[in-house]
């Protein structure tokens, strides 16, 4: 079945099929884990930690992993090795219940979460930039795929509770590691490489402030979107939000992003990647001023599609400013480092939200309107020193 769809379908199916499991294990532990965890007996500001040590060690691999896949023959190997281990690393979770235990455990399903984003999307823009397709109708079916695990998958919470966390994460890590299987070739057959081009070009060379300001400034408006997906649950739970609205609440962030890049081609194409980015900044001001007011539902649920523009818009703008100013010879290694920077800001904020849930409940989210406006001053920094040029 794997070699004849491999034959039949297109490089862009094969690629959106695997898009759209690669969320999906991340998607039941934004539902599940934080409730699992305390169900554990562990206190929040033990859950913050939980969700930011294993980030600390992605923190360390993300260039060396995406070095390696660079020089590999083609970026999908790594890739595939990196989802078969992710498929086999969570059935240690049935083994483990006190604090360090899960902690080592949930750091392997980390690294098998978190390293995968990286490597695919800079091969699929890579591809897409090569052949003429669209990355982010490729890109939109990994947000599919999150509102399948939050959405459809998180109503069990109610059915079945926080029980089902370990068989569902178990099935999506192997689902996702079966899809990468029917992977195709990111990279074709280059030219003859000649003495003038032996030496490849080197993602420091691309480390000046202008280049590093704007993926700096997406850092810090996403350590919010990390900190939903790690706290939103209990957070609202806490706050009395009924627990059959927690998967549907992190659902229509999701489905709110998938509709946005489905139709960004049509109206989005002008706008320049920096502005993207500066639109995200835009939306996560309003979106957790709002939210750390704890809303009534309805409200809440209205901020939450937001995410499309403080995640989706800001995320599809720093993939292409990356793919617009580096090379294809360090496209992973580069994709890394805005990733690093990503995972940074998320240790950092998912370590101090623990502490301040405990003295602060929602309000806490304050501190990610404040973080909105340096973002914003980043993105305006990089605009002055660097214009745009050839929208990008």
């Amino acid at each position: 079945m794997p070699s004849a769809l491999s034959r039949s379908a297109s490089p862009e199916l094969r690629a959106s099929l695997f898009q759209f499991t690669v969320y999906l294990p991340g998607a039941v532990s934004s539902v599940f884990l934080g409730i699992w965890l305390s169900e554990h007996g562990i206190p929040a500001d033990q859950i913050g930690l939980v969700n930011s040590i294993p980030i600390l060690v992605l923190l360390a691999l993300n260039t060396m992993v995406g070095r390696i896949a660079d020089r590999a023959r083609d970026w999908r190997y790594v890739i595939m090795a990196i989802a078969l281990f992710g498929a086999t690393v969570p059935f240690a979770l049935h083994f483990v219940s006190d604090f360090w235990g899960i902690v080592l455990v949930w750091t392997l399903c980390t690294f098998g979460n978190g390293s995968i984003p990286p490597l695919i999307d800079a091969a699929t823009v890579r591809m897409t930039r090569r052949t003429g397709g669209d990355f982010g109708q490729i890109r939109v079916w990994a947000t599919v795929g999150y509102v399948v695990g939050a959405g459809g998958l998180g109503l069990l919470l109610t059915v079945f509770g926080a029980d089902a966390f370990v068989p569902l994460f178990i099935a999506m890590a192997l689902f996702r590691a079966i899809a990468s299987l029917l992977l195709p070739r990111f990279r074709t057959p280059g030219p003859k490489v000649t003495l003038a081009d032996a030496t490849p070009s080197r993602l420091k060379d691309s480390l000046q402030l202008w280049f590093v300001l704007p993926l700096i400034a997406f850092a810090l408006v996403n350590s919010g979107n990390a900190v939903i997906g790690g706290f939103g649950a209990l957070v609202w739970e806490q706050g009395g939000v009924p627990s059959y609205f927690i998967g549907p609440l992190l659902a229509i962030a999701a489905t709110a992003e998938a509709i946005m890049m489905f139709g960004w081609r049509r109206f989005g194409g002008r706008v320049t990647a920096r502005n993207m980015i500066l639109a995200a900044c835009i939306a996560s001001l309003i979106r957790f001023t709002v939210t750390a007011f704890n809303p009534p539902v309805a409200v809440l649920f209205a901020v939450q599609m937001l995410h499309a523009v403080s995640f989706g818009v800001g995320y599809l703008g720093t993939v292409h400013f990356v793919a617009n100013w580096t090379e294809e010879s360090n496209a992973a290694e580069a994709q890394g480092f805005a990733n690093m920077l990503l995972q940074g800001a998320s240790f950092v904020m998912l370590t101090l939200f623990g502490w301040l849930v405990v003295h602060f409940g929602s309000a806490s989210f304050l501190l990610f309107s404040a973080l909105s406006f340096v973002a914003m001053a980043c993105v305006l920094v990089s605009l002055r020193l660097k214009p745009p040029k050839d929208a990008q």
